[in-house]
């Protein structure tokens, strides 16, 4: 494939380099080398209790010492299913430090889903929160696991079994840490488990390389232009860790440039603003379920979001009235961004340096190409400019590839580049702006809709809080569009309204033909909006 020209490397502040740095050979270096530069500077906060740079490393070789008493070797997985805390991230680094992999586990995960993660990656050793034990003990027999360490935040203490250990007690088991010798091109750090969209979720192999080349692409992307980072700023880290964009974007990205991170187990609108207040940080960083939230809550004005450095919103589509709506209320500036756990994540955002443009996801990080495609019968040729295709990416970020499922990976990695899936399309400036997920596209009458189009029309009504499109089968036209909206709390509006709205704001084929208003609508553990979902449910309606 011929590779086309860099257009966005124009709009680059002089300050950012083409190509990104990475100066550590595996993750624990880098944390190894922020406790030294940083040492008794607070890390993390987490509900009055502050660790520092040094606290952290400290409990960090003590998990290591630990795991390896126990008789993890390189190359071993540890499960870790909890929520936000400074726990994760000292046992992260734990397992990083004796070349483990550690294996990411949704806390919200029912046991079907645990067992599959956990048989799939063969782990035998998990830390998890307490009140989440009993789920894991139901399907142990059934898995690989040989020891459950157990995290606890509050409230009486579970009996364990015997081969179990409290977290604080089995830090105490370790003596020493041999030397382990990292290859960080090729020794995979964190097995992340895709949402499983179709079929059973797959493992995405993200080596010690691909994290490192992700955060820093990210921190210079936020920071190395930054005139004004203070030495004690703050962030606020609610996105969660075992999500590779709350863990690789936020938290990684904090101990890098030194912040003191609140972190918080999960999202509360009030709690948010509370903490703005009382705080005043210096970056946020959120996905669009978060801010439609926010932008819902009485005195939004008044708490400081303008104070910010910067807010990102990624983990899906930015609706642009959201971003407004945000922005109008705040005066704070809202940037959007694109990744995908194949790509550790990010890829492509908005960076504090570049100007502004509405509906655009920015330009692509350091060292890292990215192109519109389409598929001939030759084989895959560039799009011609502003035209619509299929985005791939090739980068130090992109994947290793599928835990055992080389045909998987052989799919979505060809040549070198990671074809995503997403339909994108690319402005003469380098902007790159997002039309939808292939998979999500309607064909209603032979026309080719795209539901994020319909679902920004829609969060223009100020009653709409929420919306999702999805295509529902239809014997004339094969599919029509059906929206899902979720109202703010005081408004009123009729589904025919939503209709009658659709029908003036967009072409006939396009306007949803139905409309159902719904007290909630479906999203995943880290806040996600989920389409499928509905779309699954549609297709149920049918074979009944």
């Amino acid at each position: 494939m011929v590779y086309q020209q860099k257009p966005w490397l124009k709009v680059y502040d002089p300050r950012i380099d083409e190509n990104v740095s990475i100066e550590h050979e595996s993750l624990y270096e880098f944390l190894e080398s922020a406790a030294e530069r940083y040492n008794q500077k607070p890390a993390f906060t987490f509900y009055g209790k502050v660790w520092s740079f040094n606290d952290s490393k400290v409990l960090t070789d003590q998990m290591a010492a630990a795991l390896h008493h126990a008789g993890m070797a390189k190359g071993g997985r540890l499960a870790v299913m909890l929520p936000n805390s400074p726990h994760y991230i000292f046992t992260l680094f734990g397992v990083f430090r004796l070349g483990g992999i550690a294996v990411q586990v949704n806390p919200m995960y029912v046991e079907r889903e645990i067992e599959h993660v956990l048989n799939d990656s063969g782990a035998e050793y998990m830390v998890v929160l307490d009140s989440l034990y009993p789920k894991v003990k139901k399907i142990q027999a059934a898995t690989s696991l040989k020891k459950i360490i157990v995290v606890h935040m509050g409230g009486e203490r579970l009996q364990l079994d015997d081969q179990d250990v409290y977290y604080e007690e089995f830090l105490q088991t370790g003596e020493g840490i041999p030397e382990i010798s990292i290859d960080p091109e090729e020794d995979v750090a964190i097995l992340q488990y895709t949402g499983g969209t179709t079929g059973l979720s797959k493992g995405v192999m993200l080596t010690h390389k691909n994290l490192l080349a992700n955060f820093n692409q990210v921190c210079d992307f936020a920071y190395k232009a930054c005139d004004n980072k203070p030495d004690d700023f703050k962030m606020i880290t609610v996105l969660p860790f075992f999500h590779v964009y709350g863990l690789s974007s936020t938290a990684l990205c904090g101990i890098r440039e030194g912040a003191n991170q609140i972190i918080l187990p999960r999202f509360d609108p009030k709690e948010i603003m509370e903490i703005v207040k009382r705080e005043k940080p210096f970056q946020f960083s959120g996905v669009p379920t978060m801010f439609f939230a926010l932008n819902s809550m009485p005195g939004l004005e008044e708490c400081g979001f303008d104070q910010f450095y910067y807010i990102s919103c990624g983990g899906a589509p930015l609706p642009v009235e959201a971003a407004k709506v945000f922005e109008k209320r705040t005066g704070a500036k809202l940037l959007d961004g694109y990744g995908l756990s194949e790509a550790s994540p990010t890829v492509i955002f908005n960076p504090p340096f570049v100007p502004r443009k509405y509906g655009s996801i920015g330009i692509p990080v350091q060292s890292t190409e990215v192109r519109i495609v389409h598929q001939t019968n030759d084989g895959y040729v560039d799009a011609p400019l502003g035209e619509a295709g299929e985005l791939v990416v090739r980068g130090p970020q992109v994947m290793k590839g599928y835990w055992n499922r080389p045909e998987e990976t052989a799919e979505v990695i060809k040549d070198g580049w990671l074809f995503t899936g997403d339909i994108a399309r690319m402005d003469e400036e380098g902007y790159f702006y997002i039309v939808d997920r292939q998979k999500d596209m309607i064909i209603a009458s032979g026309y080719n809709v795209y539901p994020s189009e319909i679902e920004e029309v829609l969060y223009q009504l100020e009653a709409v809080e929420e919306a999702l499109v999805v295509g529902v089968p239809d014997p004339y036209r094969g599919e029509t569009v059906k929206a899902y909206v979720k109202l703010k709390p005081g408004y009123s509006i009729s589904e025919e309204e939503i209709k009658q709205f659709g029908k003036a704001n967009l072409a006939p084929y396009k306007a949803p033909k139905e409309v159902e208003i719904l007290p909630e609508l479906p999203k995943s553990s880290v806040g996600k909006l989920l389409r499928r979902v509905l779309r699954d449910q549609e297709k149920l309606k049918v074979k009944v």
